[in-house]
């Protein structure tokens, strides 16, 4: 019975990850979570760190959203990003960055 509940209580968790992705909007724009992050120092070292190809999709999705705001405008539904496509992409080189940041202090 427990097993249940917790099934249940996993797949509530995911219903509302998925709802508050979405009620978010960012991804009505065609950006991913990774995209929006605050860029601090260590964020744009992090950035500038990334794969080429990744750091151009970043451009690409960021001036793409940028203009659908600037023409208050959203992308068509099946071009949303979707919450199991969000790949954190930037995570792991912020990750590096802040404990090498934090080695040096």
């Amino acid at each position: 019975m427990a097993s249940r509940a917790s099934a249940a209580t996993s797949r509530l968790m995911v219903g509302f990850r998925k709802w508050y992705y979405n009620a978010c909007g960012f991804n009505k724009l065609g950006l991913m979570r990774d995209d929006t992050i605050n860029e601090n120092s260590d964020v744009k070292e992090a950035i500038r760190r990334l794969p080429e190809q990744v750091y151009n999709d970043r451009m690409f999705r960021l001036k793409r959203a940028l203009d659908l705001s600037m023409k208050q405008q959203i992308l068509p539904k099946d071009q949303w990003t979707k919450h199991e496509e969000d790949v954190h992409y930037l995570e792991p080189y912020l990750e590096e960055v802040v404990h090498e940041r934090k080695e040096k202090e």
